[in-house]
């Protein structure tokens, strides 16, 4: 899924949920929301039995939380019958698209257009540091 396409899905995502909160979209789609202590691991998607499910870790901030459950939807919502876990332990696949379309995903999803124009004056590290997000993240939003 191209960036373009993963535009437009999130655009139907907020128009059709009419919210761009990730954790009622997750809701709404009937995908269980598990939070767990997951040591080092801030989150994974996986559906077993076609129940798709989110982990989230609880020791999570809640700006992490809310980044987290976007990333994970968006692997529900554009790779919704890949187990990423098993992917990265038991195959020799890079999972590197996967995570940089979730990540495109998440943040398209959490950051709208308008707060760009409401601080164009500012560089991405410190729209990174407003938000609580890492420069990176911001940079992939303004591709």
């Amino acid at each position: 899924m191209s960036f373009d396409n993963i535009k437009k899905e999130v655009a139907y995502l907020k128009k059709y949920y009419k919210t761009d909160d990730p954790f009622e979209i997750a809701k709404s789609k009937n995908i269980l929301l598990l939070y767990e202590a997951l040591g080092s691991v801030n989150g994974y998607y996986n559906k077993i039995l076609r129940q798709q499910q989110i982990h989230i870790n609880h020791d999570l901030s809640r700006i992490q939380k809310y980044f987290t459950c976007a990333h994970e939807l968006g692997h529900a919502v554009m790779d919704p019958e890949t187990n990423t876990p098993f992917l990265r332990n038991n195959t020799y696949l890079s999972v590197d698209k996967m995570e940089i379309r979730a990540n495109k995903f998440a943040v398209e999803l959490l950051i709208d257009d308008v707060f760009f124009l409401e601080n164009w004056q500012y560089t991405t590290d410190q729209m990174a540091r407003m938000l609580g997000y890492q420069k990176e993240l911001i940079e992939l939003r303004l591709v």
